[in-house]
């Protein structure tokens, strides 16, 4: 795939794989996005890579949409999502809060939809794009510790597959690496 002058959205781009993910795409010749809730490292990480830095949380339904929205403005378009945006709790059910699991679906799962509706809004318009969503062998089976993280990988992992066959009407490729 040639994505010399595409338009990427990358959440999680600010640390670790959504960070190397964004500069890949850079690299390659795309103009990036990235989101994080941090502030200050979002804003490090863009001016490192010379890509958009958009403070926002994923899992907020209006940070969602004002992502893409301004992705679509300041960058001219939207071809690709990535949605990487993930955090791990790992405790034993005995001992993990309401507040932790809900935490971790909120992130890794709601955040992912959200960021999905949003981008395939503009995708079905203009009859194509993509979204990536960034799984973990973790969606394939159970682990102690893992109610969790692994819960939400499993549930990103089948909501893929639902989009997968929703959205091929409207040329929309999505996948899960």
């Amino acid at each position: 795939m040639d994505l010399k002058n595409s338009v990427a959205l990358v959440t999680g781009g600010s640390a670790g794989i959504g960070r190397a993910i964004a500069r890949s795409l850079k690299d390659a010749g795309a103009k990036v996005a990235i989101t994080a809730r941090g502030k200050e490292r979002l804003e490090a990480a863009a001016k490192e890579m010379g890509v958009l830095a958009i403070h926002a949380d994923s899992s907020k339904e209006a940070d969602a949409q004002r992502a893409v929205k301004e992705t679509i403005q300041k960058l001219g378009g939207l071809d690709i999502l990535i949605n990487n945006a993930g955090l791990g709790v790992f405790k034993p059910l005995l001992d993990i809060s309401l507040e932790e699991f809900e935490r971790t679906i909120s992130t890794n799962l709601t955040g992912a939809m959200l960021m999905g509706r949003e981008a395939a809004k503009h995708f079905a318009a203009q009859k194509h794009g993509n979204i990536i969503n960034i799984g973990s062998t973790a969606s394939h089976r159970g682990a102690p510790n893992g109610t969790a993280y692994y819960a939400s990988k499993f549930a990103l992992r089948g909501m893929t597959e639902c989009w997968r066959y929703e959205l091929r009407k409207h040329n929309i490729r999505v996948m899960l690496v």
